[in-house]
């Protein structure tokens, strides 16, 4: 497949400096923004997948009538936070001691 060019963009110099001060050893500015792009895509895509599942979650709980009330999904976030924190104490103890 034939490469594509991005347009141009203008930027104030000192975000072109920033950007540049950050680059890995090795790595152009136009690497590092392909790669800014690339992420960007990436990202949005995986945003509207989130939306569209939350919609078409929505849609099916107004048709059946079977919502899950925000207490019970908190207490639930709330327990596997609990283990979840209980579990990486149990870890970093073990860790620690070896």
């Amino acid at each position: 497949m034939k490469a594509a060019a991005i347009p141009a963009v203008r930027v104030s110099p000192e975000l072109r400096q920033a950007a540049e001060a950050v680059l890995a050893s090795g790595e152009t500015l136009s690497g590092f923004v392909e790669d800014a792009v690339r992420r960007n895509v990436e990202y949005r895509y995986a945003q509207k997948a989130f939306v569209e599942r939350g919609l078409a979650s929505g849609e099916t709980a107004g048709k059946s009538g079977k919502y899950v009330s925000a207490a019970a999904v908190l207490g639930k976030l709330d327990r596997r936070l609990d283990k979840a924190r209980k579990g990486r104490t149990g870890r970093t103890g073990a860790k620690a001691a070896a």
